[in-house]
């Protein structure tokens, strides 16, 4: 959420941002109610004094008519009063449905555009592969090593979900260690964290937990959520707390399943592993002092690359521009790596994304950090370390062979034990 006086002081930029992200929102709504409950605050708190006031006077001895007068006064105020109350709380509950819906900032140097086709490519690492032979997509070549699933996992779950076999489920167990062993020697605090988070949480990080456009799965019955991500688990858990100023920046990784309903996601470029239902990841996630999370992020991009550079896996690094940014992002870089079966010739697909959501997201969850003696509200950055589901696809493409095998990277070999996986006889079960 943004400052709200910092909304009023700033409106014709607030109304400029929103506009540029092509967000739903209304700015100069937010303005009114904001004002509308200040003069309603303000005639409160005056009607609370002159009822105070009252019952001071009532305490002395008072002739008959002058305490009578006294009560049908209080009566009057006390009236008053519920009647405000209500007409604030009215007021306060709009101005904070209102307020919810404006995005964060935007950088300024945050290209400005309406989608993805706005973003612009900063710089690429690695070699795009070229093959001398007809080359498969990941579905292929998973189910011709036995490797993936997605006929019974639509069977069991449903469309979008999926089984890994074989060798596939000792490659996800190394990539999340791989990961997290990267982030461990970062200086980051290693977590597994709640599969499900609390639909106040999920909103506070500035993502919608129901309706018809969320893309959360909410639990019947209950307050809960599937976590989307560990962003939701691993920004909850200082919700609410003041942190200590020298204990900035604290860093959090985190290894989670994450839950997607993907609604209305569709397209080739959706098919097989690369829009599920439901996918491993380890996140990061930052709480920095405001004056650090500028370059925290580009040190979050940094961490990110190492991890795909030492998986062998060319990519580009991509700044998102207004229209493709997330609500609570004020800038966010992506990494796309290089998908050879996306197309006839290969495209990028993102892999991972680092943002710098400022105090957008503290505030909401009430995250804050003493410095001398003020509370001041911390800044909040989160990045995908590793999401399992599209990384399984770039190792499979990116590194498959002739005869059908694919080759393990080495820094990944260390931890599966095999540097290739062939072709094998058809399995009975």
């Amino acid at each position: 959420m943004l400052d709200l006086k910092f909304v009023r002081d700033n409106i014709d930029a607030v109304k400029a941002n929103t506009a540029n992200r092509h967000v739903s929102a209304n700015p100069d709504l937010v303005v009114e109610l904001y004002d509308r409950r200040n003069v309603l605050l303000k005639e409160l708190e005056g009607l609370r004094a002159s009822r105070n006031a009252n019952a001071d006077k009532m305490k002395a001895k008072l002739a008959p008519d002058d305490r009578a007068r006294l009560i049908e006064e209080g009566k009057r105020l006390k009236e008053g009063i519920a009647e405000l109350e209500k007409r604030y709380e009215e007021t306060e509950k709009r101005l904070t449905e209102e307020a919810l819906r404006l995005p964060n900032m935007s950088h300024p140097d945050a290209p400005v555009a309406e989608g993805e086709t706005g973003n612009t490519q900063l710089r690429t690492w690695g070699k795009v592969p070229s093959f001398s032979f007809p080359h498969k997509d990941h579905v292929e070549i998973g189910q011709g090593l036995e490797l993936l699933d997605f006929e019974s996992g639509a069977k069991v779950a449903g469309q979008k979900f999926y089984y890994l076999k074989n060798e596939a489920v000792i490659l996800e167990l190394s990539l999340v260690r791989y990961a997290m062993d990267s982030l461990v020697r970062e200086g980051f605090t290693p977590f597994i964290t709640p599969d499900v988070a609390r639909e106040d949480i999920v909103a506070g990080h500035g993502f919608n937990p129901r309706g018809p456009e969320s893309n959360i799965y909410t639990l019947e019955g209950t307050d809960l959520c599937l976590v989307a991500t560990a962003e939701f688990t691993l920004g909850g858990y200082n919700s609410g707390k003041i942190l200590s100023a020298d204990a900035l920046p604290i860093r959090f990784a985190g290894v989670s399943h994450c839950f997607r309903r993907e609604a209305g996601a569709a397209g080739q470029f959706s098919k097989g592993l690369y829009r599920v239902h439901q996918f491993t990841k380890v996140e990061m996630f930052v709480f920095c002092h405001p004056s650090g999370s500028e370059a925290m992020l580009e040190r979050l991009i940094d961490i990110e690359e190492k991890i795909f550079q030492g998986l062998e896996i060319p990519y580009r690094i991509v700044d998102t521009c207004t229209g493709d940014l997330g609500g609570p992002a004020y800038r966010k870089f992506d990494i796309e790596a290089w998908m050879p079966g996306r197309g006839e010739s290969g495209e990028w697909g993102e892999i991972t994304s680092a943002s710098n959501c400022t105090d957008y997201q503290a505030r909401r969850l009430g995250i804050r950090f003493k410095e001398g003696a003020k509370n001041a509200f911390v800044h909040t950055l989160n990045g995908t370390a590793l999401a399992v589901s599209r990384t399984l696809i770039a190792l499979l493409e990116n590194f498959q062979k002739e005869d059908g095998s694919v080759e393990i990277p080495h820094a990944l070999a260390a931890y599966t034990g095999f540097n290739r996986i062939g072709p094998r006889e058809r399995s009975k079960g």
